[in-house]
Parts: C-alpha cells; structure tokens; sequence
C-alpha cells in the first residue's frame, strides 16, 4: 500500500459517478474537465478544484 503525503488532498471521488447536463459529476461535484486533468494537478489546483466542489454542492443542495 502506497501512503500518501501528508498535505496531500486525496480525489473528492466517491464513487458515485454520474454527469449532469452540465457535465458535472453529481458524485464528487467535479467538472469532466477537472476529473480528466485531476491527476496532472498541482497540490494547490487539487485543493481549489475541491473547494469549489463543495461550492457546488452547497449550491446544488440549495437547488434541490
């Protein structure tokens, strides 16, 4: 088992994967852009990339 750093932000993946009409997983709340680039991301750009998914969420728990 490989351990992780640890500052390191693990994927906000759930395994829940399901796209939106927006193309945004309704799982982890992530875009297809960000889930097909996540691993090329830096620390700092996963760590944004998961805020703004709980932006999302919030969001869409508003909606709902």
């Amino acid at each position: 088992m490989v351990k992780r750093l640890l500052n390191e932000p693990s994927t906000p993946c759930i395994r829940r994967c399901c796209l939106d009409a927006d193309d945004t997983c309704i799982g982890c709340f992530r875009t297809l852009e960000e889930i097909l680039g996540w691993r090329s991301l830096s620390e700092a750009q996963k760590k944004q990339v998961m805020a703004e998914c709980k932006a999302r969420e919030e969001l869409r728990k508003k909606c709902d």
